[in-house]
């Protein structure tokens, strides 16, 4: 509405404008138009004689050739008077031999004179210019007036012809306002500039405030919003108005906005942290507005989880320590008491050669993590062999993240050989130092993966467990993206055997540390 009076304002202001001048240019044609008039009259053979040599009369010569010259130029009148400014015409025959009812000096002074005055006969555009003799002397003036009435009358016309030629853009640009003022309404979705104003402060303080990473898209699918979480979990800032797809994002992102039916809470692994993504669709009066993807950083939260889990396995650990060292106690005393004080000897030369409870591992979070996880596969009826061939000699330099590999390994194995076919189920791990590297190599016996799935088994959010099974299908990828931070890999080596299910292998480079190892040999 605003845009649309100012617009009317706009062309009423030109109109007006254009008439004041077009007036003016009219009014100057008219006075020069009654000076040219009062000129040739002026110039007529004999009237200056006739003015001086003669009285006023109405029935003269003068008057009958100034009221000729009126008719034939539609002049309001043709005055000529004498050095006194005693009229000898006019239209109206009785103020013949009457002095004119304004000035006549300046013509009788010898100079022109155009201007708008107003008369005995009304407001007209004059000319008056001096009435000479042959020898130059001024005996008189011709004075001539177009009525202003006529003025008016092409006024109006001009006037009139102008507001049609201005109605033409007007009513166009009208239709433009109206037509740019819905759009922007639909755009805006009705809000007022103050309401956007609001709404851009909140949408500042939220998404800067905020702790979940947002990344938009319109309804193409390019990137409108990018907040400094969202930056800061995909490790880059989004180019603003590019398609998700070109904007650089990960594939996992790109797929994130593409999975049907939106995901919601799912776990990924985007840039190296596990998050939790859910991607909501904006909509406003069925209009389809884009699509917003919330990630909320998990990895704090993982990192405390892998922390308690080690915690928990280094104490389920040393309970089974504690548990063992008192039943080698319980057979040392019985030794003891029965006299038999070599083979107590033998015994006790036995046990110094052990450093843990689980042959060939030296790493407490290792043992802990064994023990813990033959704990859970017993009570879920899957027994979890470690093999003979175990050998890993030296500590852990970053335990947590080993302990991420093998855990997810293992989990992996206990839940598919649970579910598998073979009966009874187990789980067999090798563990295995090459130099600082570590080896893991877990197989089950359970049913194996297919052929088909084989290369899907380390995507983001891929289960055999069915959809919408929360918390599933990112152990495997977990293991690997950490594995590869390490400069190793987890890989499938067999999908199925005849004789057994999968079978994993990961390997993480530059893990183990020999310093505070045991002083033993491999037997």
């Amino acid at each position: 509405m605003a845009l649309a009076l100012l617009l009317t304002l706009v062309v009423l202001l030109s109109l007006a404008t254009s008439t004041a001048v077009l007036r003016n240019d009219l009014q100057q044609q008219y006075e020069q138009r009654a000076l040219a008039v009062a000129r040739s009259v002026a110039a007529s053979p004999g009237l200056a004689h006739t003015v001086a040599t003669t009285r006023p009369d109405p029935r003269g010569r003068v008057q009958r050739d100034a009221e000729r010259v009126r008719r034939r130029t539609h002049a309001l009148y043709v005055v000529v008077t004498d050095d006194r400014g005693i009229r000898y015409s006019h239209p109206n025959a009785a103020n013949i031999g009457r002095r004119v009812s304004t000035s006549p000096d300046a013509a009788l002074r010898g100079r022109e004179v155009v201007t708008i005055q107003r008369g005995t006969l009304g407001s007209s555009a004059r000319g008056k210019v001096p009435l000479r003799e042959a020898a130059g002397t001024v005996v008189g003036e011709v004075s001539v007036g177009i009525a202003t009435s006529e003025l008016d009358r092409q006024t109006r016309k001009l006037v009139l012809l102008l507001g049609l030629v201005a109605l033409v853009p007007l009513t166009i640009g009208l239709l433009g306002a109206f037509t740019l003022a819905r759009r922007l309404r639909r755009t805006t979705m009705g809000l007022e500039p103050e309401d956007m104003a609001d709404l851009l402060r909140e949408h500042a303080a939220v998404l800067g405030g905020v702790r979940d990473g947002v990344v938009a898209v319109d309804h193409d699918g390019r990137v409108t919003v990018t907040n400094p979480e969202a930056q800061r979990l995909l490790g880059r800032s989004l180019p603003r108005g590019v398609r998700i797809e070109d904007s650089g994002a990960s594939d996992e992102v790109v797929r994130l906005f593409a999975q049907d039916p939106p995901p919601v809470g799912a776990l990924r692994v985007v840039g190296g942290r596990v998050v939790v993504a859910t991607r909501l669709l904006v909509q406003r009066e069925d209009r389809d507005l884009g699509q917003v993807l919330i990630l909320r950083d998990r990895s704090d939260l993982d990192q405390l989880a892998r922390e308690l889990e080690a915690t928990r396995a280094l104490t389920d650990a040393l309970r089974a320590q504690a548990h063992e060292h008192t039943n080698r106690l319980h057979a040392l005393t019985g030794l003891l008491h029965n006299g038999d004080v070599e083979e107590a000897r033998g015994y006790l030369s036995e046990l110094s050669e052990a450093s843990t409870w689980v042959s060939g591992v030296d790493d407490p979070y290792l043992a802990g993590l064994l023990a813990a996880k033959a704990a859970s596969a017993s009570e879920a009826g899957v027994r979890l062999v470690v093999a003979e061939s175990t050998w890993v000699e030296g500590r852990l330099v970053h335990p947590l993240d080993a302990v991420t590999v093998v855990a997810n390994l293992l989990d992996n194995a206990i839940r598919a050989a649970k579910e598998g076919p073979r009966q009874p189920p187990w789980v067999e791990i090798v563990l295995l130092s090459d130099g600082a590297d570590f080896l893991v190599h877990v197989t089950d016996s359970g049913a194996g993966v297919p052929a088909e799935i084989a290369g899907s088994v380390f995507g983001h959010g891929f289960t055999t467990r069915g959809e919408g099974v929360s918390g599933h299908g990112i152990g495997l990828a977990l293991a690997r993206h950490t594995a590869r931070t390490y400069g190793g890999d987890v890989l499938l080596v067999s999908p199925v055997s005849p004789t057994h299910g999968a079978v994993f292998e990961a390997r993480m480079a530059d893990v183990l540390s020999h310093h505070g190892a045991g002083e033993r040999s491999r037997p």
